[in-house]
């Protein structure tokens, strides 16, 4: 039985005030990335390009090493629920050496697919841009791959202040080494495009060394040297691996996507990296929700309360699904002011209103895909979001897109439309799929031995 909103408003006050910080992390996040397109602006659409698919193929494989730690998310929110400290600790030594382990192949394939961007057929604008960009940007993945470790500590045990200040900071310094390094002000040379990724890479190394330096100063005294094992690693990438696979494959998509975008006119090319950014950012707020929806679902069965999961799991979900109905309202009625502070382009403006139209279609369904894989896997289920993902965009949503856009000679509209296609239905079946498993939590809980946690105990 579904719980009423009377049930849900004693979980209001928790989650948002777990959300509110994750939900501002993330889209300080987000911003990094609309601002380096907003300030490569003045360069030309091919300049706006050229960052949206450089972000859009580095992302598209660091995010299957931030993945992996997705499974910190459960592991650490079971054990902090349980009242299991220790075991935070051992999970998040256990994050960072995954992370420092993953860097060396991540920054291998990262130069591999700069050498080969040859062959991706982006117009000769655009790829003597890229190219510059993405080499940089691989300075970063050491940092990144670390913040993504110290910030999932943090969050599967309820401390997010740090996180959403180390990324408030992090803008800052964004804003301002771009400013300096594209346009070579205080006698810096002037970089350009290059100059936008080198702010990137000083701005993650920020946000890791914010999140570092919280995690030395709160277990000062509390902490112990805790084992490396491999048991422990094993259980981290049960988690983490199909987490890792549905971040994937949903970035994944959208990068392929860009990459297919690149391929048509540099206007369409530019419409579709703006109206991606705010389609973006506006997801960073359910997806902090699913966040926060992760780590009070995971407390919740930590202390072996079925009903606290599913108050947790529901009324993330309802916050979510209400923001991305305000967000698709703004996008019906506002399109054209929302291109205008990036390009003044009439090509480029034309393409992005009708792209920002599909974009608020989708955005239900794509609220309800985010929450409802958080909520998933607060459960302990991350292998369910990343067939559905596998399923609905890249069986569906991509070829349907690609059909539309080149077979059918629609263009970018046509991406736009299959990608929405691939959101609806993946966030449907995860909707279904939450709702079965919280029932099926309510049936089992009462029977499970040992901590609090679905899965097996700890080595």
């Amino acid at each position: 039985m579904l719980p009423t909103l009377r049930d849900l408003r004693q979980e209001f006050r928790p989650m948002f005030h777990l959300a509110i910080p994750v939900v501002l992390a993330e889209m300080g996040w987000m911003t990094m990335g609309m601002v380096d397109a907003l300030m490569v602006g003045d360069l030309g659409p091919e300049a706006i390009g050229a960052v949206g698919v450089g972000t859009s193929l580095f992302m598209g494989v660091c995010i299957f090493a931030m993945g992996l730690m997705l499974g910190l998310d459960t592991l650490v929110s079971h054990a902090f629920g349980a009242g299991r400290i220790d075991e935070c600790h051992r999970w998040l030594t256990h994050g960072v050496v995954l992370a420092l382990v993953l860097s060396g192949p991540i920054v291998g394939v990262m130069l591999w697919i700069s050498s080969a961007l040859d062959a991706w057929g982006l117009t000769p604008e655009v790829l003597v841009l890229t190219r510059p960009y993405l080499d940089t940007l691989t300075w970063s993945v050491v940092p990144l791959l670390l913040y993504s470790a110290f910030r999932r500590y943090l969050q599967g045990m309820g401390v997010v202040r740090p996180v959403m200040a180390a990324l408030i900071i992090a803008n800052v310094v964004n804003v301002f080494a771009n400013w300096v390094l594209i346009f070579g002000r205080w006698g810096f040379p002037e970089l350009g495009v290059e100059g936008a990724a080198w702010a990137t890479v000083f701005s993650r190394v920020v946000m890791a060394g914010i999140l570092l330096a919280t995690i030395l100063y709160r277990d000062r005294r509390a902490w112990h040297a805790p084992r490396v094992e491999w048991a422990w690693f094993k259980r981290l990438l049960a988690l983490g691996l199909p987490a890792s696979g549905q971040v994937t494959l949903e970035v994944g998509v959208f990068a392929a996507a860009t990459a297919l975008a690149g391929r048509l006119p540099a206007a369409s090319l530019a419409a579709h990296q703006i109206a991606l950014n705010y389609a973006a950012m506006t997801f960073m707020v359910p997806l902090g929700v699913a966040a926060a929806g992760a780590v009070r679902v995971g407390h919740a069965v930590g202390r072996r309360d079925p009903d606290g999961a599913s108050r947790a799991g529901w009324t993330a979900l309802l916050f979510g699904v209400a923001f991305m109905l305000m967000a698709a309202l703004v996008f019906f009625s506002i399109p054209r002011q929302l291109l205008l502070p990036f390009t003044d382009d009439a090509g480029v403006l034309d393409v992005g209103v009708t792209l920002l139209f599909v974009a608020a279609v989708f955005q239900l369904f794509d609220g309800l895909q985010g929450v409802a894989t958080g909520a998933l896997r607060g459960l302990g289920d991350t292998r369910t979001p990343m067939l559905w993902n596998l399923a609905a965009h890249w069986f569906v949503g991509l070829p349907l897109g690609y059909w539309l856009a080149f077979s059918r000679g629609i263009g970018v509209l046509g991406l736009w439309w299959g990608l929405s296609i691939g959101l609806m239905i993946c966030g449907i079946a995860l909707l279904i799929v939450w709702t079965r498993r919280i029932h099926a939590l309510r049936r089992i809980m009462p029977v499970l031995h040992g901590p609090s946690s679905l899965f097996r105990e700890a080595p």
